[in-house]
């Protein structure tokens, strides 16, 4: 059993447009993260041994450190990554939301294009986990694909504006 989350969301916009909203900061802080948080990137270095280093925070909770540090970034069709949970300076830390969510988390965005709209395709599965944290991975699989779900569709909305 391979355990992995796959979001597939289609978009009214051409690839190299959605291409650059997933990979440059000025676009990133307009629509990614769940909705009504606070977003702030610390570093933005997007190609391949780049990181992306920002900080997202619920209006009503603590500030949460993320880093992606990019292995692929094939313009405009793909980018992988891997995302983990940081402190302020960039050291790898466990989830504040779950002991047990995994250290790394592997992310392959492709977008593939038909007649002016994009498709994206996100499949997201942890690297080296333990037993507890497989568990936990699975636990949340809803909850997470409900999550990049909402956050593509902040995404098509974003898309509209500009």
């Amino acid at each position: 059993m391979t355990t992995q989350i796959k979001v597939t969301h289609t978009l009214n916009a051409p690839r190299e447009l959605v291409f650059k909203a997933l990979t440059e900061s000025d676009h990133l802080k307009n629509w990614w993260g769940p909705k009504g948080w606070t977003f702030e990137v610390s570093k933005s270095d997007f190609r391949p041994g780049g990181v992306f280093h920002y900080s997202q925070k619920p209006a009503d909770g603590n500030k949460m450190w993320v880093k992606f540090k990019y292995d692929e970034m094939i313009a405009p069709e793909k980018i992988v990554y891997t995302s983990f949970f940081s402190d302020e300076v960039g050291n790898t830390v466990r989830a504040p939301f779950d002991a047990n969510w995994p250290m790394e988390i592997m992310n392959i965005i492709t977008l593939t294009e038909d007649e002016d709209k994009t498709t994206i395709t996100m499949v997201v599965s942890p690297v080296s986990p333990t037993e507890e944290e497989i568990k936990s991975f699975e636990d949340s699989k809803e909850m997470a694909r409900e999550g990049y779900s909402g956050t593509f569709n902040q995404l098509a909305e974003y898309l509209t504006k500009i």
